[in-house]
């Protein structure tokens, strides 16, 4: 069984975004595209800042394969939105991974 392929995105937002506006934008994006199976995103609020090392925010979307994931990547709507989204950013990280299941989510 071929397993779900995860895209996580670590973000520090440069002084003066407003990010309410990016993730408006990115919720817009997701939900317009049926290939995302899914999308969740969180503010750090609880690590030490020396932990953190500058990030802030975590985006995480699930994708049923690989190929959806490099689909998604290439569609106009993303790299429309990739554009505006990268100019927002002073630094990230991004992970792009097949998701090995060792809890999973209670059915």
């Amino acid at each position: 069984m071929a397993s779900e392929f995860k895209h996580l995105v670590l973000v520090k937002f440069k002084d003066g975004v407003v990010v309410e506006d990016i993730l408006k934008g990115m919720e817009k994006l997701v939900s317009e595209m049926d290939i995302v199976k899914s999308f969740v995103w969180g503010e750090d609020k609880e690590s030490h800042e020396m932990l953190r090392q500058g990030f802030t925010h975590a985006f995480l979307m699930t994708f049923n394969s690989k190929e959806d994931h490099t689909a998604f990547v290439s569609h106009p709507n993303h790299v429309e939105f990739s554009a505006s989204f990268s100019n927002a950013i002073e630094k990230a990280v991004l992970l792009d991974f097949p998701a090995v299941a060792v809890k999973p989510p209670a059915a």
